[in-house]
């Protein structure tokens, strides 16, 4: 066990959807479903599971992802940090420790020149102030802090290494696209006039170079009690991301979404949901937005951190206990709008 969360945390992931050795199944099953560009995390615990000692197997891993993706004309956009690190980063303080920046440095450069020709689309951080809040604001999340000034220093330290890691990438890929991906609820807030926090603006604007925007939106918070909700009681406002789409004008930078989608078990929200969303995309471009790309979240059911198994975001359906993928009736409606046929 590797891995800060798979050693300490519960519940456990365990193997969860298995894509790890499933990878060539799942994006036969993405290309059956027409999608051309697919989102992933590189497990720094898997790549450096020692301090200075990367493993060159898993190195070999990811490669053949890579190649599978790239077989098939799927584009990779790979995420180097997405909220797990190696047991040895986190029993040194983790995002608290001062060289955490370094730390971090190190196995990017590493990731980078074993990867980089098959890949020039990175996300360094995904959603730093999900991070720094769950896990050392409110707790919820290892290491269970509560403590602003922990938080604020992680957030900090996760700004500072997405600054690092931009100036590695460009040095070793020049022409690669690089940015982070930030989680944006829309605020439905009487009176309000920020489609979202000024606070979300100023995080943006620290983090420092950027190629792109990356925004995960899933729901409204605030004043929510008249709309639809998700399984997981989140409130389902398609128009909220337009809304935030035209507040980021200001940062004049291509966007993608990164993540958009529904814990949906009975499948019958999910198709609307993603057609009304991808409309508020098309009606964010048709008002002068530069949105490059649009990643629903996700192909498969799979392990929601501190929600365990309960929460099903997946296109395709997995029987955990036979790991089976069944292909959601809205997953087909989304395959068609990827094709470019009319609903």
């Amino acid at each position: 066990m590797n891995s800060d969360w798979e050693a300490l945390f519960s519940p456990k992931a365990g193997a969860a959807c298995d894509h790890y050795r499933r990878f060539e199944e799942d994006f036969d099953l993405a290309q059956s479903l027409n999608q051309n560009a697919h989102r992933f995390s590189v497990e720094w615990a898997r790549i450096e599971p020692e301090k200075d000692r990367f493993d060159e197997r898993e190195v070999g891993h990811y490669r053949q992802v890579l190649q599978a993706l790239r077989q098939r004309g799927i584009r990779p956009l790979v995420t180097l940090h997405h909220f797990t690190n190696p047991l040895w980063f986190f029993k040194r303080g983790g995002w608290e420790n001062r060289g955490a920046a370094s730390y971090f440095a190190s196995y990017v450069r590493f990731v980078v020149t074993q990867l980089g020709d098959l890949c020039d689309f990175w996300v360094t951080i995904n959603e730093p102030t999900v991070y720094a809040s769950e896990g050392y604001l409110f707790g919820r999340w290892l290491p269970g802090k509560r403590d602003p000034l922990s938080s604020a220093t992680v957030l900090k330290n996760l700004l500072k290494a997405h600054r690092a890691a931009y100036e590695i990438i460009h040095e070793i890929q020049p022409k690669a696209a690089v940015g982070i991906s930030y989680n944006v609820p829309y605020f439905r807030v009487p009176g309000l006039s920020a489609a979202f926090s000024a606070f979300d603006r100023k995080v943006m604007a620290w983090a420092g170079k950027q190629d792109f925007l990356g925004i995960n939106y899933y729901r409204a918070v605030g004043r929510v009690g008249d709309l639809p909700k998700s399984d997981l009681d989140w409130a389902i406002y398609p128009q909220g991301l337009a809304d935030i789409i035209a507040r980021l004008k200001e940062f004049n930078l291509p966007i993608y979404i990164t993540e958009n989608g529904i814990a949906d078990a009975d499948d019958d929200q999910r198709a609307d949901y993603i057609a009304d969303h991808l409309a508020a995309v098309w009606r964010a471009i048709q008002a002068g937005a530069d949105i490059r790309g649009y990643f629903y979240w996700s192909l498969l059911d799979n392990f929601e951190w501190a929600k365990g198994f309960y929460p099903r975001f997946g296109l395709a359906e997995v029987d955990y206990e036979t790991l089976e993928r069944t292909i959601r009736p809205s997953a087909k409606v989304y395959a068609r709008i990827a094709k470019g046929n009319s609903l």
